[in-house]
């Protein structure tokens, strides 16, 4: 099914949606919200800039978009893939909780903010660029990857990454970590092989955007988590 969105109101455009028996692509997307939110099955294509909280809640759908990405994107999701050829705004996968999140460009500030995994409930948010500040903040469970592609001399991740985070992983692939991280934060430079769980999310994000995978998997990742002696651990999870 086909929708052309020009001049469609979001909650018009999202009740046709909805309506859909089968996968949808939408035509000349210009900032409607709440694409797909809580879509449980079905895939949906988007020409165009949709509007904040794409995917919010999304339970199992798998969205792609041919452009840019606002704010909220993939905001307490369930389940499903969120692929997005361009860059995203900011608190994108915010609360995230299941899925996956690609982008082939960059991130703004706040990215995986929340982020908390359950059981076999694990989220995962792969970047192509650079990340805001704040990547990771209060980030409970699963795992972000920043490849850092075309960095342009800017570092791979801004200020304050993983503030307050208390579970969960993050991957930067950089030869040398710039970035100051907080105290609850630990560094750990990887060379060599990755986990199992981390190469398949490369190389997913490689088949997705038509990059060689070569070039992203034999190379040196540092890899973030909660100090063991974290202080906010004390405050989220029960001793």
């Amino acid at each position: 099914m086909k929708i052309l969105a020009n001049g469609m109101h979001y909650s018009a455009l999202n009740a046709a949606v909805r309506m859909a028996e089968d996968d949808v692509e939408i035509v000349n997307c210009i900032g409607q919200r709440y694409i797909g939110a809580g879509l449980l099955r079905r895939q949906i294509v988007i020409h165009g800039t949709p509007g904040n909280a794409l995917g919010a809640y999304l339970n199992g759908a798998e969205v792609r978009i041919d452009g840019n990405v606002q704010e909220a994107t993939g905001d307490t999701m369930n389940a499903g893939v969120i692929e997005v050829h361009g860059s995203a705004g900011d608190a994108t996968g915010y609360a995230m909780r299941g899925g996956k999140i690609f982008i082939e460009g960059d991130v703004g500030y706040r990215c995986g903010i929340h982020m908390k995994a359950f059981r076999t409930q694990k989220p995962a948010i792969v970047i192509g660029g650079r990340a805001g500040s704040f990547l990771g903040e209060y980030q409970a469970g699963g795992t972000i990857v920043v490849l850092g592609e075309h960095l342009n001399g800017k570092p791979i991740v801004g200020n304050f990454c993983g503030t307050g985070m208390h579970g969960g992983e993050i991957y930067l692939r950089t030869d040398e970590l710039s970035a100051a991280l907080p105290a609850q934060v630990k560094a750990e430079r990887v060379e060599g092989e990755l986990s199992e769980e981390v190469t398949a999310l490369i190389k997913e994000w490689c088949a997705r955007f038509g990059r060689e995978e070569e070039g992203y998997l034999n190379c040196v990742y540092y890899r973030l988590t909660p100090n063991a002696d974290n202080p906010y651990r004390q405050m989220y999870t029960p001793n």
